[in-house]
């Protein structure tokens, strides 16, 4: 990939951008082995590859420059602007939005907030598209001061940009690196973005977690839901679920299904899936996961796992290991405390591995990984 930002020095957010895309592959993968290597591995399966272009589903853009000249990207270590409307990482579908939303701003006197002075009241904007086609945007403001101006001025940007579904604006008053603050105010009827992936109905409100590269999140799922089919369960608990992604996609009529995830708003969409699926014996909660399992004095015979970057921790690993699911399916965006957490379950075996390069040209990556009780089958 090409990218005139990089070769200007302008934005290195892409680390292995000179690494040719096999080799990233190959180091990743030899990472993740290195890794596990304390931990015999059943069976290895083939990294899932993405674009190495145009991939991303999100864009977060800090607004700088002026109001009537709105710079929309980054801020580099030196202090100046870069614009990354142009990022190659973007599908061409944003170049449209962004080339809108600059004298949007100017139309509804957005004064890019300006660090160092603390002043002025546009922060970011995030840009979310669904592969259906539809958009979310998110204005992250300094206070409600704009607010009326933001949507006096909001039909004109509607009228030019129809895919725009959802709209939102975000109070963030903190003068800190924060990207958002917990005051979120609607400005459409509709907060929900509907997305599909795999016949599965999925949705992203405004303060929900989703997945950056919808093409590898859907074989991730896919994948997910492959193995669980071969399972012998009859229920399981999805633990920091998300919207419900993992869940709903192994999750069957007759299976009894718990999903937990301490996000309201993504509980709120994982809600929405099921209902829409009939599914009778799936439920969400807006619950700690942690605080939710080791509460409970028995556990299904599946447990899945997606937590953030921490990973579950001791805590969560000691009370699997006394409980004794028959089966965990752990996925991580961090393969570093998944091995941690790994090797505090003594009991189990690695059954099955595969690395999802949701991330190309950096070092981060997705991994799934099916664990058994040893002496068991999976």
């Amino acid at each position: 990939m090409h990218c005139a930002l990089y070769d200007a020095g302008r934005c290195r957010s892409c680390q292995w951008l000179e690494k040719p895309y096999p080799q990233q592959l190959n180091d990743k993968q030899s990472l993740l082995e290195q890794l596990l290597a304390e931990k015999p591995v059943g069976e290895w399966l083939p990294p899932v590859q993405s674009a190495q272009q145009g991939f991303r589903n999100k864009a977060k853009m800090v607004v700088s420059g002026s109001v009537e000249r709105p710079i929309l990207g980054m801020v580099a270590r030196d202090g100046e602007p870069v614009d990354l409307c142009a990022c190659p990482l973007y599908p061409d579908s944003f170049s449209a939005v962004f080339a809108q939303l600059k004298p949007f701003i100017a139309r509804a006197g957005l004064t890019p907030y300006n660090v160092a002075r603390k002043r002025g009241e546009l922060k970011f904007l995030l840009l979310t598209e669904s592969t259906q086609g539809g958009m979310m945007l998110r204005f992250v403001l300094r206070s409600t001061s704009k607010l009326q101006q933001l949507r006096d001025a909001l039909p004109w940007l509607q009228q030019q940009l129809p895919q725009l579904k959802v709209i939102s604006a975000n109070i963030q008053p903190v003068h800190m690196a924060i990207l958002e603050g917990d005051e979120e105010i609607a400005l459409t009827p509709d907060q929900a973005l509907a997305e599909r992936f795999n016949q599965v109905p999925l949705y992203i409100r405004p303060q929900s977690f989703f997945q950056t590269n919808p093409l590898v999140a859907a074989d991730l799922y896919a994948t997910a839901r492959d193995w669980v089919a071969h399972l012998p369960v009859s229920g399981m608990w999805d633990l920091f679920c998300g919207v419900g992604g993992f869940g709903l996609h192994c999750a069957t009529p007759e299976m009894q299904l718990t999903g937990i995830e301490i996000n309201a708003e993504a509980i709120t969409c994982a809600q929405q899936s099921a209902q829409q699926l009939g599914l009778e014996k799936v439920s969400f909660a807006a619950l700690d996961s942690t605080q939710f399992a080791t509460s409970r004095e028995a556990v299904p015979q599946l447990v899945l796992v997606n937590p953030p970057r921490r990973g579950i921790g001791a805590e969560l690993c000691a009370y699997l290991s006394e409980m004794a699911p028959d089966y965990l399916l752990y996925s991580s965006c961090n393969p570093s405390s998944m091995a941690q957490d790994i090797a505090r379950l003594a009991d189990y075996d690695v059954s099955r591995v595969q690395l999802f390069d949701m991330f190309p040209h950096t070092a981060h990556f997705e991994v799934l990984c099916l664990l058994g009780k040893k002496g068991g089958t999976a």
